[in-house]
């Protein structure tokens, strides 16, 4: 099930499921440690002998406030006679999880509404060992294990009675769970369980009849018992409706602090901008990783998760943040990157939000002969995001002492990882993580990463240093235009391989990923062959139904739906072929294909905003994780392609100058370095 509407400020996360039950609470990083892992922590109302989880029978709208991360839910049961309006926050500052609770009595005579919360825990990933007990100090009921303390309590404004309260064991025997106890109304009151447990808690409301309750449930995250108490009485000091509200306020103020001119495109789409910011910062760990994805239910698929960092990825992202005007944020995720990479220059696979590597299943040794477990594009795109986030922002005191230790290692790396036939980078697995080559996007990236690291020596005065790496740079260029290039296909194939003889193979298949090919700086997006290429790649992989979009490539088996097509349409290979369109454009008019792309995906995301990874391609609705960092990422970024190519088309009536501001910014790296002006622009199309 999607995670409509996650919730998180960088060390507490927490995520809901359509019917608007926690299924992923992570603690202490966003993305590691799910102390929830899927299971159901429900929300339960109890009136006049009736009880309802939520789930079927109630009427569900799931969204967040305009501009912030604080939900706005709609909850109807018809035969509850009952409207509950809830908010959600993590607060942006305290670990603690907070939810208000506004009820409606539909019915004209006064009733006593009973809610109850359930706490579903496995902490730290499994059931072994927790203990959940009744605090009479706070009057909550704390799960613990090892380092990992939760409470959860409940309250109604001006009324500073107990909670109900219950634990118990699950899963063991016929104990199917504590929650089951709550289904009468009442709660047994047992104070402690160890083992595999779970809670309620619960509170009354004396509703008139026509008339409104409100209520508040909390959870705080903590390291001891001492600190989730803390947090407890922080929240009843300063009440609860007092830190959502500052928390929206944090937000909506954290989100318009850069304001792109984004009056040219339709409100959705501009609305969709804003909310791709926050979505994708919720899914960022405050020691700087960010994460693909935060939703446990992929674990039915292959036992793992998207709860990661992928280099890649998080580059990418990085980069839209740049370009957004959120600075701090990619410094921090260009900081992790340097905090792990290896002495020999590259990066793994994945990385735990803690920064240890993450599972793989790239091996260290195959068909008899050891190799590197990589995707080499991963170590070049950051050194080519880092690059942009210097021209951005010039702030050389923050680049000088990842130089050395980032810069100089990856791009060394880069330089003698060579296949010696061809002259390209030597074959790594590729960024959909199915096949080992030479790919053509990772040749595009490893060219945008080198001249970035030449970029970057020129800077600090090592001429010769530069030197070397735009020379190795230009032959991976050249050896693109002789080995990927083929005169056959009329464009680009999508990767080359040896065989069993040490043959070269080209694997002719159309792959979305070919973007790589201009969006790094080895080709412009006017080539005659990059123009070929994209239109073989629209020919064959756009989805002929009603849905639309761009799928990855032919005969993508992931989720696949119908055989007769190239596979699902993906937003980011769809806000690919938007790039190009707009890189192309000659003039406003012409950039109607991209604005009519990224109208394609505001109308393909949840009512939430969030966006997933694919869409089924016959119904229209959003398929495997969500959200997807990567998903808004790339929206942010063809956003802002687009504006900045709309400011580079338009000139201002008083000056003649360009609107946009990208080219003052280059203007310093002209004056200082002249004669590698051509390199930069290469590089910094953006």
């Amino acid at each position: 099930m999607p995670r409509d509407i996650p919730v998180g400020n960088g060390s507490l996360l927490v995520c809901f499921d359509h019917n608007y039950a926690i299924r992923d609470l992570y603690f202490p990083h966003v993305g590691q440690e799910n102390h929830v892992g899927g299971r159901l922590s429900r929300f339960g109302v109890w009136v006049e002998g009736s009880f309802a989880w939520l789930g079927p029978g109630w009427e569900k709208d799931l969204r967040y406030e305009t501009d912030t991360l604080v939900t706005r839910i709609s909850l109807y049961h018809r035969e509850l006679g009952l409207l509950l309006a809830c908010r959600d926050a993590v607060d942006f500052h305290e670990n603690v999880y907070l939810r208000e609770i506004e009820v409606e009595n539909m019915h004209p005579a006064a009733r006593e509404v009973r809610l109850f919360f359930g706490q579903d825990f496995s902490i730290s990933g499994n059931s072994v060992g927790d203990t959940a007990a009744f605090d009479p100090e706070t009057g909550g009921v704390v799960h613990y294990k090892g380092a990992r303390y939760f409470l959860a309590n409940a309250g109604i404004p001006g009324n500073d009675g107990p909670i109900l309260y219950a634990v118990g064991q699950k899963e063991l025997a016929e104990r199917e769970g504590t929650y089951r106890d709550a289904e009468d109304g009442l709660l047994s009151g047992n104070p402690i369980a160890q083992g595999s447990v779970d809670s309620v808690i619960g509170l009354t409301l004396s509703l008139g009849g026509m008339s409104r309750g409100r209520a508040y449930y909390w959870l705080a995250a903590g390291e001891n018992w001492q600190e989730v108490r803390r947090l407890d009485a922080l929240v009843k000091r300063k009440r609860p409706e007092e830190m959502i509200k500052r928390t929206a306020d944090y937000w909506t103020l954290r989100v318009r602090k850069e304001s792109p001119p984004l009056e040219s495109l339709p409100e959705q789409v501009a609305e969709l901008y804003r909310r791709s910011l926050l979505v994708l910062h919720s899914q960022i760990d405050g020691e700087g990783g960010i994460l693909a994805a935060n939703d446990s239910d992929v674990i039915q698929f292959n036992r793992d998760t998207y709860s990661y960092i992928w280099p890649r990825d998080g580059a990418l992202a990085a980069n839209a943040l740049d370009l957004a005007g959120y600075p701090g944020t990619a410094q921090n995720f260009y900081r992790f990157i340097a905090r792990v990479i290896g002495p020999d220059g590259y990066l793994l696979h994945k990385y735990n939000p803690d920064g240890t590597p993450a599972s793989s299943w790239h091996p260290w040794f195959a068909q008899g002969k050891p190799q590197l477990p990589i995707q080499e594009d991963e170590t070049a795109l950051v050194l080519w995001a880092l690059w942009h986030h210097f021209v951005l922002y010039r702030d050389i005191e923050f680049i000088k002492p990842l130089y050395k230790s980032l810069v100089k290692n990856a791009a060394d790396f880069m330089c003698s990882y060579r296949d010696p036939a061809t002259g390209l980078p030597a074959p790594s697995y590729d960024l959909w993580e199915e096949r080992r080559g030479i790919l053509s996007f990772t040749v595009g990236a490893v060219f945008g990463g080198l001249t970035a690291a030449s970029l970057f020596c020129t800077v600090f005065g090592e001429t010769e240093r530069a030197d070397h790496y735009r020379k190795v740079a230009a032959e991976i260029r050249d050896a693109a235009s002789t080995h990927l290039w083929r005169e056959e296909l009329g464009r680009f194939c999508r990767m080359i391989s040896y065989d069993d003889q040490d043959k070269l193979v080209v694997d002719a298949a159309c792959d979305a990923s070919l973007w790589g090919l201009f969006a790094f700086g080895l080709y412009t997006a006017d080539d005659p062959r990059i123009a070929g290429t994209f239109s073989a790649l629209r020919e064959k992989l756009w989805v002929n139904t009603t849905v639309g979009g761009m799928a990855r490539y032919e005969g993508d088996q992931f989720y696949r739906m119908s055989p007769d097509l190239p596979g699902n349409p993906w937003f980011i290979a769809t806000l690919w072929l938007a790039d190009y369109l707009v890189e192309r454009a000659g003039n406003e008019e012409e950039m109607a294909g991209a604005r009519d792309i990224l109208d394609w995906v505001a109308a393909h995301a949840f009512p939430s905003g969030v966006l997933a990874e694919q869409v089924h391609p016959l119904t229209g609705t959003p398929l495997s994780v969500s959200p997807l960092a990567w998903s808004h990422a790339t929206f942010i970024a063809t956003i802002q392609r687009l504006v900045r190519r709309l400011g580079r088309l338009t000139t201002c009536t008083k000056c003649g100058l360009p609107m946009s501001a990208e080219s003052r910014r280059e203007d310093w790296l002209e004056k200082m370095f002249g004669e590698a002006c051509d390199a930069i622009h290469g590089i910094c199309r953006i």
